[in-house]
């Protein structure tokens, strides 16, 4: 059963989907989604294959994006994305048929980021999961395979600060587009440039209300984040990440699972790349059968 819920997360006004099990195993999880999807993509076919587990699960659309409030629309703010996890704790932890001592995060591509960094300073977080884990300061910076040219994020940073300067005299921010405008260019791109415009931009999952595009501002937020600062901080809570094989991204995951502490564990989906992780009915089912085992026993 899914039902809509609304609350607040520093006065932002947040949209999200309960999803309840016919029979609740007394454990809750709180996704979020990539950086410019909705709760309606990748975190709906996660919650509900494990609402089929028992799990009570929550989904949420980010402050600025999908169906939350905020302005402007398209703002990737890597501090309220934080707050906006700890703000879904809140809320379930209130809710009447919750156990607010058995409540795990997951985190899926930039909100694996996230979740890391919500948790290491939010204890009431007892277990914490990543599927394709992301950090967007380090991919604006260096790019999702760590080697983008130095001079990219340099023009990037200076087209935001032209950007900042004219809003303040009194013109629209603008926003820059994360896709390519057609099939042949994404192709062009390679495939981690590829499947990501499949998933977004086409019949695969586009949904009307994901993001095409993010405010200039969005920048020099996100190049200043780090997402994995303080992993460590997270034990003695247990830490499961999980990345594919041939996802472009999975070096940012071991990287991260190396500096966090025990308990923690890196498992690795075979043959698949990260955007598979969203939706190849294979790979997620192999990443869910490891996260009913892990919120099982950490909850």
């Amino acid at each position: 059963m899914r039902t809509s819920v609304t609350y607040l997360s520093s006065g932002l006004k947040i949209a999200g989907h309960i999803y309840k099990p016919r029979k609740s195993n007394g454990c809750s999880i709180v996704i979020g989604h990539p950086g410019t999807s909705t709760k309606e993509q990748s975190p709906a076919l996660y919650a509900q294959k494990l609402a089929d587990q028992g799990f009570i699960v929550l989904t949420f659309d980010a402050a600025y994006q999908g169906e939350s409030g905020g302005l402007p629309r398209g703002l990737e703010n890597p501090a309220q994305r934080v707050e906006d996890f700890k703000a879904a704790v809140s809320f379930l932890s209130v809710q009447p048929d919750i156990n607010a001592n058995r409540v795990g995060v997951l985190g899926i591509c930039a909100s694996g980021g996230y979740v890391i960094s919500a948790s290491a300073g939010d204890r009431r977080i007892k277990a914490v999961a990543t599927v394709a884990a992301v950090d967007v300061g380090l991919q604006i910076r260096v790019g999702a395979d760590g080697k983008q040219d130095a001079a990219v994020i340099s023009s990037l940073l200076d087209a935001a600060a032209q950007a900042r300067t004219r809003s303040a005299g009194g013109e629209d921010m603008g926003s820059f587009p994360i896709f390519p405008a057609s099939e042949e260019e994404a192709r062009a791109g390679g495939l981690h440039v590829f499947e990501g415009w499949e998933y977004y931009c086409s019949d695969r999952c586009s949904h009307p209300r994901s993001a095409k595009s993010l405010t200039w501002d969005s920048v020099d937020r996100m190049a200043t984040f780090d997402a994995f600062r303080f992993i460590e901080m997270i034990a003695p809570r247990p830490l499961l990440m999980i990345t594919a094989e041939r996802a472009v991204t999975a070096w940012m995951t071991r990287d991260a699972v190396a500096k966090a502490r025990e308990p923690k564990s890196l498992y690795t989906v075979k043959d698949a790349t990260h955007v598979d992780l969203y939706d190849r009915v294979d790979a997620v089912d192999d990443a869910v059968a490891q996260l009913v085992a892990f919120f099982s026993k950490a909850l």
